[in-house]
């Protein structure tokens, strides 16, 4: 029997029990793991280590790459913060959506229940490790976490912390478990484990997305790559839409809500684009504009084709001058991945059409894409970012990982 095999089946069983337990029970799990953080955070950071200098030995490899990797203690502190929230939030499991009597006397309803078995595909994000395992076991799952070579230290760090908070809670250790074979066989394995797994996340780049969509038998709940937009209206506070558009771009980089385009109205570019290509070189940002932007900048490199579609997760960014807010909702739907979009405008109908007529989970209206986020949103932490209509769209929190069976009370009834 692989890895794999095992792992899947051990964590069926624990799901059993997950299913059962109290949201006393739950939320003492998390408490107990958010203390073992704190009070082993110095060990975390020392297997982190490892995986960060075995990473400087390879090429290839970004900065925005490596932050993504690395952990600190405010980082540590961080995933703390988001168990304690996850504690803090309603339990979904028991819930009853809804309830109706038919004109024969049943009592018909839907129950929120977990969804069983839940595995993670996932890129060298060891916060994902704690965000996804946190979050399945506050909705009643078992979860079968499959990471990346890159953080295999990391995320053994922090399984073993997860599985100790759990044994302290008397539930099953096996409600986590991490697949340590970090080979593209192993993660396909996982991919095809319908007798055993309920669903598939995957959270990472458009790679291993596409991957796991096209080669798992799982049912699986797509997370998307993060092309985001921010478009500069002709009427927008240019104040503020230097802090949006340099917070969207600078902030993080490396992460799926970062900005990669900037669509500027051409009413305001010439005061507009000087000022914020100048502060994002600054920061070491390279731009690359069409050819008006470079007609304003000239350090600005010429953008190709590519460049609209590409979520470069880098200090990148694409800039486009834009005839009308027509042309800006074309742009955004033509290429944009479905995932985070902003206007920065004061015309209020402008900026609800703009609500209406963009397609992605996330929108908004004078504020900077990086708040598309579990933890941000009120949800604690996210399984990922659905990006797909069905099931769920956007951040998925706890409600995400419950499905809903029907309960019907009678009283003797028969058809």
């Amino acid at each position: 029997m692989t890895e794999v095999v095992d792992k899947a089946k051990k964590a069926q069983k624990a799901s059993h029990i997950m299913a059962e337990a109290s949201t006393l029970q739950k939320n003492e799990a998390l408490e107990n793991i958010a203390q073992l953080l704190g009070n082993k955070a110095e060990s975390i950071i020392q297997e982190n280590s490892l995986d960060l200098d075995r990473l400087m030995e390879k090429e290839g490899y970004t900065k925005a790459f490596y932050d993504r990797l690395q952990l600190t203690t405010e980082r540590i502190k961080d995933m703390a913060e988001g168990l304690r929230a996850i504690i803090a939030l309603p339990d979904p499991v028991g819930e009853v959506t809804s309830m109706w009597r038919r004109p024969n006397g049943l009592q018909v309803g839907q129950v929120r229940v977990p969804l069983g078995v839940i595995g993670i595909i996932y890129e060298a994000r060891p916060n994902v490790t704690i965000d996804a395992a946190s979050l399945g076991l506050k909705s009643g799952n078992a979860v079968v976490l499959r990471g990346s070579s890159e953080a295999i230290n990391s995320n053994k760090a922090l399984v073993k912390i997860l599985r100790e908070g759990l044994k302290q809670a008397d539930l099953p250790e096996d409600a986590v478990l991490l697949i340590e074979d970090v080979s593209r066989s192993a993660a396909t394995e996982l991919m095809q484990q319908n007798q055993y797994l309920d669903v598939l996340v995957p959270r990472g780049g458009a790679a291993l997305i596409k991957t796991v969509v096209e080669n798992a038998t799982v049912p699986v709940l797509e997370t998307g790559i993060g092309n985001c937009h921010t478009y500069v209206d002709s009427n927008a506070d240019l104040n503020m839409a230097l802090e949006i558009a340099d917070n969207a771009k600078t902030h993080r980089p490396g992460v799926c809500n970062a900005m990669e385009t900037l669509l500027v109205h051409q009413e305001i570019a010439a005061s507009f684009l000087p000022q914020i290509i100048k502060r994002l070189e600054e920061k070491g940002v390279e731009c690359r504009g069409c050819q008006i932007t470079q007609k304003y900048v000239n350090s600005v490199k010429p953008a190709v084709e590519e460049d609209w579609k590409t979520e470069y997760l880098d200090l990148i960014l694409a800039i486009k001058v834009v005839e009308n807010f027509e042309e800006a909702i074309d742009h955004i739907n033509t290429y944009g991945s479905g995932h985070s979009e902003a206007i920065v405008t004061s015309d209020y109908a402008r900026g609800h059409a703009f609500l209406s007529r963009v397609n992605a989970a996330a929108v908004y209206i004078n504020a900077s894409t990086r708040f598309t986020d579990g933890f941000e949103f009120g949800l604690g932490a996210e399984m990922g970012i659905s990006t797909q209509k069905l099931h769920a769209r956007g951040p998925m929190g706890l409600t995400a990982l419950t499905s809903t069976k029907y309960i019907i009370f009678g009283d003797g009834q028969i058809r």
